[in-house]
């Protein structure tokens, strides 16, 4: 399986009647990820309220596994936006269920090896961020890693720092944006940020720049790919259709076979960036995080 950690929230679109729309970086991910056919799972945990319930339906409409997920009566967070009079930003999340997570038990998915993914605001808020460091350091497949840095709502740096460092200590793959690099490691490349990382553990660092495309670093070198010309409508879910289509491509390339990653050849992350970055292009065609199919992407690269 492809089992993407975190949290699970809505986005509160403001106006004369408020909307309620399921977001969170690692549901996003799994969602882009069961479109495109592969095996997704969501682990975290999802309150029993009715944002949570709009949010438990999302996933199971979009098939993704939900055996190891939980349930919880503490409310569910939400990022509360308005664009009027100006536009404005308020995150909703004291005490929330997507701080609750209790365990991350991977055995009904059987024994594997699988693609743990995490990051956003699961990697360190609450309960939550010690449970899934712990998974990551355990796990004995691939681990994925998106900081999907949120500085609005991160109030302890230093804890932040810390629980990604952890992650970054069990993380095969590394995307970031070149915002996030820019946050965690200021007035640095990316360049020279991507060779630690490649120092480290990882074995594929993607740094993304939007409509300007991606590089991927690996030990056999770096490849550029460019970003689809596209009539945007938002960017809200590119950069979880980006991950969940390289974690798509991956997992049909090898599972989560932690020891052939490192065999992928720069031609084979080459097109799955390109991939990744005509997945992320379809998802601004279209209001909110709504990633494309595997039918639309292959429409789109001409399959």
């Amino acid at each position: 399986m492809i089992v993407c950690c975190g949290e699970a929230l809505v986005d509160v679109l403001g106006g004369d009647e408020p909307v309620s729309v399921p977001g969170g970086g690692p549901m996003n991910t799994a969602i882009a990820a069961a479109r495109l056919g592969a095996p997704s799972a969501f682990v975290g945990r999802v309150s029993t309220d009715a944002d949570g319930e709009l949010i438990w339906q999302h996933l199971e409409h979009n098939r993704v596994d939900l055996r190891a997920a939980e349930r919880g009566p503490e409310p569910t967070a939400r990022a509360i936006i308005s664009l009027t009079p100006s536009p404005s930003f308020r995150f909703d999340g004291t005490d929330t269920a997507d701080t609750a997570l209790e365990s991350a038990d991977l055995s009904p998915f059987g024994p594997g090896p699988h693609i743990v993914h995490g990051g956003t605001l699961g990697m360190f808020r609450g309960r939550t961020a010690a449970v899934l460091a712990r998974l990551a350091e355990r796990h004995d497949g691939i681990v994925s890693l998106d900081p999907n840095v949120r500085p609005a709502v991160i109030a302890d740096r230093q804890r932040w720092d810390y629980l990604h460092q952890r992650w970054l200590q069990a993380a095969d793959l590394y995307r970031a944006s070149d915002e996030d690099i820019e946050w965690i490691w200021p007035g640095r490349s990316a360049e020279s940020c991507a060779a630690q990382l490649l120092d480290g553990r990882a074995v594929a660092v993607i740094i993304t720049r939007g409509a300007e495309g991606a590089t991927v670093y690996t030990a056999a070198g770096a490849t550029d790919v460019a970003a689809p010309a596209v009539d945007v409508v938002d960017s809200v879910g590119a950069g979880d259709a980006f991950v969940g289509s390289v974690l798509a491509s991956v997992w049909d390339l090898l599972g989560g076979n932690r020891d052939a990653l490192a065999a992928l050849s720069l031609a084979d992350w080459h097109s799955t960036a390109e991939r990744a970055a005509a997945a992320a292009a379809l998802t601004c065609t279209r209001a909110g995080a709504d990633p494309p199919t595997a039918a639309e992407l292959d429409t789109a690269l001409g399959m």
